[in-house]
């Protein structure tokens, strides 16, 4: 796999993200904070430790290049082989990465690399049980912004390692139009015609009635969220949504949609299907790291 990790995401600060965690765990900043007291009182500044980063359980891997700026941070001069890929699909007992450097350093940034590829590992893992649940590849799965703050870029990251797909990235790079925004606005059609006069290219608008797809789609919606809608009822949405729009205007499934139901609705001809439970409510996964004293 080779020794050297490279990470870049658009929009996403890898180097002030690790700094600020290890600064909350070092307590930079208050009272007797900035140094890591138990490894300063227990661990030679010059011991050297090697470890390994294992899985636990069978997960999809996200985050090992984070995990691995972590314990360059703190120890430039570390050594460290990754020995799978973000993305794999890997069994229990499966080795991760191998680290060897300063024992200081290393059991410093421990904890930031740890948590970070577990919730990470935790979201691909619980994408990838979706992505096979669906069984559609016609069908694509989609991520909602239910993600913790400060860390949605990472998070939409594991989504797409785990064979997902996001949805847009925030307030600014699309119009969704809901069911609060229609009741200021007054209707699903005036909703839709103001966002479109105001210049917005992608409007996707929620429709939680099958009366509400025609005014959407005249307003000049770009996407159909049909939001709540049982597989009967989607179905009978798709074909009105092709009758009227020749099937340019995609349509989406969301609300209710779990590892039983995902099939079902994926199956009814909807192009999207979105999941706000993969990023707001995924367990960690069980990864471990254990290092052993060099001589």
């Amino acid at each position: 796999m080779g020794s050297i990790m490279t990470f870049t995401l658009s929009g996403f600060d890898l180097d002030a993200f690790v700094r600020d965690t290890l600064a909350e765990d070092l307590g930079e900043g208050l009272p007797g904070g900035g140094h890591d007291v138990t490894s300063e009182a227990v661990i030679p500044s010059d011991a050297r430790f090697t470890g390994v980063m294992d899985s636990r359980d069978p997960v999809t891997v996200a985050g090992l290049p984070i995990a691995a700026a972590f314990f360059r941070a703190l120890d430039p001069e570390c050594t460290i082989e990754p020995l799978v890929e973000d993305g794999a699909q890997v069994a229990p007992g499966t080795d991760l990465m191998r680290i060897e450097g300063n024992a200081r350093a290393l059991l410093t940034a421990e904890r930031a690399a740890l948590n970070t590829v577990q919730h990470l590992s935790g979201i691909a893992t619980l994408v990838r049980a979706y992505v096979t649940a669906m069984d559609n590849p016609d069908c694509t799965l989609l991520d909602t912004r239910k993600t913790l703050p400060g860390l949605r870029h990472l998070e939409k990251y594991a989504v797409r390692m785990g064979g997902g797909a996001n949805h847009r990235m925030g307030l600014w790079d699309a119009a969704m139009i809901k069911d609060n925004h229609v009741a200021v606005a007054g209707s699903v059609g005036e909703a839709v015609r103001r966002a479109r006069d105001a210049g917005v290219r992608e409007i996707i608008c929620e429709v939680d009635r099958l009366d509400q797809i025609e005014p959407a789609l005249e307003a000049g919606a770009t996407r159909l969220l049909l939001d709540n809608m049982e597989p009967p009822t989607l179905r009978e949405a798709v074909a009105i949504v092709g009758r009227i729009s020749g099937g340019r205007v995609p349509t989406e499934a969301s609300g209710g949609i779990n590892l039983e139901t995902i099939r079902a609705k994926a199956a009814t001809g909807v192009d999207y299907v979105s999941v706000g439970r993969l990023t707001q409510s995924a367990p960690a996964a069980d990864i471990g790291l254990d290092f052993t004293t060099l001589a």
